[in-house]
């Protein structure tokens, strides 16, 4: 009687045998896509003052591409730093404190000597400790003053809109004068360096892929020449009506040389048959 392997042998000895046995590369239809595309707005909302990015720019991470009007945010920031750079409150509290120090050194001294009375030795004693009191208070007036400066600070920045990546301009949604809400974005972004290639693949194709491998790219015409692609993601899930898994590549494109949104062909590795 013929005895059954166990399934798990079973597909471990396909496996290997696709493995053992001769590979041979064959091509799959892929697409060029940006590494990522954003939308970028503001998380407030106000009248746009100046875009300065129109579709087709090329932007750099932090770049200003857009102000609103701050006007008022400004002159904000304007009066807490006048505030800000004021001791006058604490420098005469000090001058105060000074004083009734004195004062009260005065008000021991007769006190020891016995001309002095106890009323007035308590009376200086009050005023240096509520003078002190006073210049403390000051100086947190003080610190609270340069927190409100870095929070109106924060403010106004927010009124500036900057690009968060390396990229182009792929549209341009809003103008000059036109009002922008937070739900509202001021232009489209796409990161081309890198870029990544995506392409469907046979399930025979799985185990002969690993992350971080490199496969060959090429361009459909009018571009020309081959890239190598680093393997970035492979899907742990397959198609099953389809009998396909996807992947994705990451494809370097220093000088933004190799236009995204284009098709193309991948070399893939397969088991020999």
């Amino acid at each position: 009687m013929t005895r059954m392997l166990p399934v798990p042998s079973v597909l471990k000895t396909c496996f290997a045998l696709m493995l053992a046995a001769p590979a041979t590369a064959e091509t799959f239809d892929c697409v060029i896509t940006p590494a990522v595309t954003i939308d970028v707005g503001s998380p407030v909302s106000g009248l746009l003052d100046k875009v300065l990015v129109d579709q087709g720019d090329t932007v750099e991470s932090g770049q200003v591409i857009a102000r609103l009007h701050s006007e008022v945010e400004a002159k904000a920031v304007e009066l807490l730093q006048l505030q800000a750079r004021s001791t006058a409150g604490i420098e005469a509290q000090e001058s105060r404190l000074a004083l009734a120090q004195k004062q009260l050194d005065r008000a021991r001294d007769l006190m020891e000597r016995r001309v002095g009375t106890l009323e007035r030795l308590e009376a200086a004693e009050a005023e240096v400790e509520v003078i002190t009191r006073e210049r403390a208070m000051a100086q947190l007036q003080h610190e609270v003053t340069g927190l409100e400066l870095e929070r109106a600070q924060a403010q106004l920045e927010q009124r500036v809109i900057r690009s968060p990546l390396d990229g182009i301009v792929v549209a341009r949604h809003l103008f000059d004068g036109e009002f922008l809400g937070t739900e509202n974005s001021v232009v489209s972004l796409a990161q081309v360096d890198p870029l990544h290639v995506e392409a469907f693949l046979p399930v025979t194709a799985h185990p002969m892929l690993s992350p971080g491998m490199t496969l060959t790219v090429t361009p459909e015409a009018p571009l020309s020449g081959t890239f190598s692609a680093q393997v970035d993601v492979i899907d742990r899930v397959f198609d099953a009506a389809s009998g396909t898994f996807g992947i994705r590549l990451t494809l370097p494109n220093p000088g933004n040389a190799i236009p995204a949104g284009h098709r193309c062909e991948v070399e893939v590795p397969l088991p020999g048959q």
